[in-house]
């Protein structure tokens, strides 16, 4: 699949339906849900009925094979609100992980579960972070051990969307301590089962719209079955990761974790917020008149925002280009999935910091939305990797890339032999250029005109 920017119909749809969705329900009630932090129940009620919170939802925009569906619908949601955003996405990181890692029959399973129906809603929380770990996803300490048929969870999870008020947490645990990271497996703990408790619903800097909680699980008994991908394939991966400790197997040779796979969606949602801010703060700097016009007049005020507007699209074209490598399987060898994280979240705070500057006294106060977004746009900064992860990943791929050349060298080619063979720039292409320019006199000029056409750069 080609790398193309062209949005097809569909695309250009659901942008426009997304972007429509955001403007006229999202945002009139974004800052009350803030402010409250209160779970924005009728916003998502109005997003499943719109074809927006449903498992089938997501594997359309996961099955786009240019891949750019997807982060373009994060983008609109967010440039709504963030808060509200992540309420409405959330139970697709669980499915996602559920997708990774289940058979087909546990998938239809679950996956309805995650999000229910437009009359009966139902979430999903990803359990992954721990107190102590944070980003080192190598350093969980929750257990999970044998019971019969059944399995014991006991642990502590931090930062958790949905946490204790889902219907389905998909719940990472260590298994073999000796084995590390790879004696890891995933569980299905449905809501409201024994021992599992929501120590607290977090108070947050921003996103606050969103649930976010502390969780215990103190002896919680789930059912064999529960296990993600099954008892032969946790087996199998086990004794694969003693063969890897013992050196008699190589690891495999992916270069990254499943995390990276996922920052490009998490960059689309980090680029709404700063769209939103950076149109804000433009829009004002137009409308405000200060030393007889409008403070876009001065260079001062306008070009930080020429230099964050290009910010922005350069931010934008790295999570395409990370979203249709995902979805090409390209590997990324690089760290593209971390570049286009680091940099949306970065330039979204930024973009924010600066829209509070531009309005000066009034971007201070709540009577604008631009210090909400600065107080949304920090987290991106630190979840999914925090900006200094994003640098380790990036600096690590760049060592281990060292005398490779650029993806779009190193990349298989399309378009067959024949383009390779008489493609634009090659020497086979010159040469009949050449020759047909030498013989120009000689050539009839109807002939020359046709065979100029197909030869001359594309317009």
């Amino acid at each position: 699949m080609a790398f193309d920017l062209t949005p097809t119909a569909a695309q250009h749809d659901l942008a426009r339906r997304a972007h429509q969705f955001a403007e006229s329900v999202i945002r009139p009630v974004a800052l009350d849900y803030d402010q409250r932090q209160e779970f924005p129940w009728p916003v998502l009620q109005e997003a499943a009925t719109r074809g927006f919170y449903s498992p089938l939802f997501y594997r359309d925009l996961i099955g786009d094979a240019t891949g750019l569906s997807l982060p373009m619908f994060m983008e609109e949601l967010f440039w709504g609100c963030a808060g509200i955003g992540l309420a409405i996405v959330m139970p697709a990181l669980a499915l996602s992980a559920i997708g990774q890692a289940a058979t087909p029959e546990q998938m239809l399973q679950w996956a309805p579960e995650c999000f229910g129906t437009p009359g009966d809603l139902k979430l999903a929380a990803l359990a992954i972070s721990e107190p102590e770990g944070g980003s080192d996803v190598r350093n969980l300490r929750t257990t999970a051990r044998r019971d019969g048929d059944d399995w014991i969870i006991d642990g502590h999870k931090m930062w958790i969307g949905n946490g204790g008020i889902a219907n389905v947490h998909v719940v990472n645990a260590v298994v073999d301590p000796e084995l590390g990271h790879r004696g890891q497996a995933l569980f299905v703990v449905p809501g409201g089962v024994p021992g599992l408790e929501m120590v607290r619903k977090l108070d947050k800097l921003g996103c606050r719209a969103s649930h976010t909680a502390e969780l215990r699980f103190d002896g919680v008994r789930i059912p064999g079955e529960n296990l993600l991908g099954g008892q032969d394939r946790l087996d199998h991966k086990l004794a694969r990761a003693r063969e890897i400790a013992a050196g008699a197997v190589r690891p495999d040779s992916a270069t990254l974790s499943t995390f990276e796979q996922t920052r490009p969606m998490v960059a689309a949602q980090a680029i709404g917020i700063a769209r939103a801010a950076l149109e804000y703060a433009t829009d004002y700097a137009t409308r405000r008149e200060a030393f007889g016009g409008p403070i876009i007049d001065n260079q001062g005020i306008a070009f930080p925002l020429a230099e964050l507007a290009t910010a922005v699209d350069a931010a934008r074209l790295l999570t395409w280009r990370a979203s249709w490598m995902a979805a090409s399987g390209i590997e990324f060898s690089r760290g593209e999935g971390s570049m286009a994280k680091l940099a949306a979240s970065e330039t979204a705070v930024r973009v924010t910091e600066r829209a509070v500057q531009t309005l000066g006294g009034w971007g201070y106060i709540n009577d604008h939305p631009v210090g909400k977004w600065y107080r949304d746009a920090k987290l991106y900064t630190i979840f999914e990797g925090t900006s200094e992860i994003q640098q380790m990943v990036i600096a690590q791929a760049l060592g281990a890339s060292v005398g490779t050349p650029p993806l779009h060298v190193e990349i298989e080619p399309s378009g067959g032999p024949l383009n390779r063979m008489f493609g634009r720039g090659t020497p086979l292409r010159t040469r009949a250029a050449a020759g047909a320019l030498a013989m120009q006199h000689r050539i009839p000029a109807p002939v020359l005109r046709a065979a100029m056409k197909v030869l001359q750069p594309p317009r």
